[in-house]
Formats: C-alpha cells, sequence, structure tokens
C-alpha cells in the first residue's frame, strides 16, 4: 500500500481535495480531527493536558478549551512543547493505526490529510506527498470572503505559514487550485495519477 500525506497551506483548498479523493474512492483520515479525539472529554490525553496546565484549560462541560489553550501555549515556547509532548505521540499512533488497517483491508493508497507534516518533518513517513498550493492573492481573497477576515489579518496569516515553495520543493505531486471551483477535480486526477506512478511503498508509514 501507498500512504500518501496531504498537505497545504491555509485557504489553498486541501480539504476539498481531501473531499475529492474520498469521492473517488480513496481512504482520506483528517490528522486535525485525530488530534481533537486524543484530548476528548475521558481521554488519556485529556488528563495529561489537565495534569500539565490545570483545570482552567477546561470548558464549563468538562472539554477542551481549545481557545484558552491555545492562548497559553501561543506565547510560550516551552509549554508547546509540553503540549506537542502530550499530543504528538497519540495522534502519530493513532494515524499508523489507521494506515495499519488500510493495508490489512486491501487498499492500495490511503491518505493522511494534515496541516503541518513539511513543518515537523512527518512528510517522510509518508511514500509519496501531494501538496495543495494556490497564489497569495487567492489565499487571502478567500480568508476575506469565507471567514471574514480583513484583508490586513489574512496577509498576517499567510505570513505566518511556511511558504508555498519550501512546502512544494518535497512534494511528489503538487496541485494547484487558483482556478474556478470545477476545475480543481481534473488537477485532482492530475496529481493523483502522477502519485500513483512515482510512489512506491517503502519507509516509516508501512
Amino acid at each position: 500500500m501507498i500512504a500518501v500525506g496531504l498537505t497545504g497551506g491555509i485557504a489553498t483548498g486541501k480539504s476539498t481535495v481531501a473531499r475529492i479523493l474520498r469521492e473517488r474512492g480513496v481512504p482520506v483520515i483528517d490528522a486535525d480531527a485525530v488530534a481533537r479525539e486524543v484530548v476528548r472529554p475521558g481521554t488519556p490525553g485529556l488528563a495529561r493536558v489537565v495534569d500539565r496546565f490545570g483545570p482552567g484549560v477546561l470548558g464549563p462541560d468538562g472539554a477542551l478549551d481549545r481557545q484558552r489553550l491555545g492562548a497559553l501555549v501561543r506565547s510560550d515556547p516551552a509549554a508547546r512543547r509540553d503540549l506537542e509532548a502530550i499530543t504528538h505521540p497519540l495522534i502519530r499512533a493513532r494515524l499508523e493505526a489507521w494506515l495499519a488497517g488500510q493495508r490489512e483491508a486491501g487498499a492500495p493508497a490511503a491518505v493522511v490529510e494534515a496541516a503541518l507534516l513539511v513543518e515537523t518533518g512527518s512528510w517522510r513517513d509518508y511514500d509519496a506527498l501531494l501538496v495543495v498550493v494556490a497564489r497569495p492573492e487567492t489565499q487571502v481573497a478567500r480568508l476575506v470572503r469565507d471567514r471574514g477576515m480583513s484583508e490586513a489579518t489574512a496577509r498576517a496569516w499567510l505570513a505566518a505559514q511556511v511558504p508555498a515553495a519550501d512546502k512544494a520543493r518535497h512534494a511528489t505531486a503538487v496541485i494547484h487550485n487558483d482556478g474556478p471551483p470545477e476545475a480543481l477535480p481534473a488537477e485532482v486526477d492530475r496529481a493523483w495519477r502522477a502519485v500513483l506512478a512515482a510512489a512506491r511503498p517503502a519507509g516509516g508509514a508501512q
């Protein structure tokens, strides 16, 4: 089985690409959803987060208040490292178990959608990497239109991210998403064919 990482910057359409792949019958898991699952109420992950950061990171319902926790770690690198030391192994174990299940089920390929594959270096764990890119002006326009950001805020978000070119240089195939929505499925199909042609099952994700 070919294990494929899927990543891209904010407002590039990564989640839309994941949906299109699912429609094509490709198994896809969202690492962001897994990150939320491993700290749900009653999980060892949440218990460890509370042990480290205190009960103030919980909401009235006992669930993790992600905004409050984010505020704690955003300006404190040591706290961020502590949080990552708790959550990253749990997320990785869940993803590896899912990939193993897809392999046992006979899937020829499976995709892990994650925002920070390049930033964390974990793209190396996969047999292939799909990177979704769009021009900065396209990203800004989408953030303003779809998320209600001001143009200045949208540009600040982009400036804080790893440039698309840095991500793309690690890619097995790049998906360009600047055109109309109806153009994207064909672009995804083109890139997916390139991944299947280029990738060979090998490395840590097997």
